[in-house]
């Protein structure tokens, strides 16, 4: 497993490739990876690993996509993602890593995480929504968490989302015009935009404080949303060293005879309108 990795400081000048993926050279080369991670997906199952895949980034930073993408095909049970709101009166009175760890996988579970227990190395700190002793606590207590977790046999994997100025006010905009895409911007949303240098230096301390040996950060440039998501998929199945489990082709058994069996009238149940004959 290779652990080289960049920390590209996010700026304002961030560049992107030129060259682009094509469409359909784009679904070709996902559905390939996405029938991979059934494969892994199995290989957990069997083997009973617990995995947890942490998603962190900017807003409009490609995280949602990349993390549906991954989804998509792989068995609800086995893969969950967890995405909290806003902690409860009751949270925030708790160990603040208390609410996490209810949500933690067990034998034969992957769980990916749409934001994390950096919530507090992050917003909470560009927001002021925890104090200053509060915050340290946190990049103190973290990597020793992190690390009791690998040591009880979890394995962690961290991505972080870099986005440009440029195109994440690209991205904002078009939440504004595209009717079903309002609903992802918020009032966090549109002030994280006028605190941009605040979020890249607490990202910068973040990184200082939990780029640990045992869960180190991974950097996806997503300025390109296709190739982020078959970049970090890609980089992803590379973490879990597993065997294809692919059982042989299956015959499927023929029907029992219907003989004796009499359907209820069709006009006794309630049907949905065919809008759509």
């Amino acid at each position: 497993m290779s652990k080289k990795k960049e920390h590209p400081t996010d700026t304002k000048n961030s560049q992107t490739s030129p060259v682009k993926i094509k469409k359909r050279a784009y679904e070709k080369e996902l559905f390939r990876l996405q029938l991979e991670l059934v494969k892994l997906q199995e290989w957990i199952k069997q083997e009973g690993l617990k995995v947890v895949v942490i998603f962190e980034g900017r807003d409009a930073a490609g995280k949602g996509g990349v993390i549906k993408r991954i989804d998509q095909h792989l068995n609800p049970r086995i893969c969950r993602i967890v995405a909290l709101p806003a902690p409860t009166e009751r949270e925030k009175n708790q160990w603040y890593f208390q609410r996490y760890v209810a949500h933690l996988p067990a034998a034969g579970e992957m769980v990916l995480f749409d934001r994390s227990w950096y919530n507090r190395a992050g917003v909470e700190r560009v927001m002021d929504f925890c104090n200053e002793e509060e915050y340290h606590e946190f990049l103190r207590s973290c990597p020793e968490f992190e690390r009791m977790l690998v040591r009880s046999g979890i394995i962690i994997i961290k991505y972080w989302f870099s986005v440009s100025d440029e195109e994440q006010e690209r991205r904002f905009q078009s939440r504004l015009i595209e009717p079903h895409k309002r609903w992802k911007l918020s009032p966090m949303d549109l002030e994280s935009r006028c605190r941009w240098v605040e979020y890249s230096k607490a990202k910068d301390a973040m990184f200082a404080h939990t780029d640990i040996k045992q869960a180190p950060w991974y950097v996806v440039k997503s300025d390109n949303k296709k190739h982020a998501r078959l970049n970090c998929i890609a980089h992803l199945l590379k973490q879990i060293p597993y065997e294809d489990l692919t059982p042989d082709a299956i015959e499927l058994p023929q029907r029992s005879d219907s003989a004796g069996y009499i359907r209820p009238p069709m006009s006794d149940q309630t049907f949905i309108p065919e809008i759509y004959p």
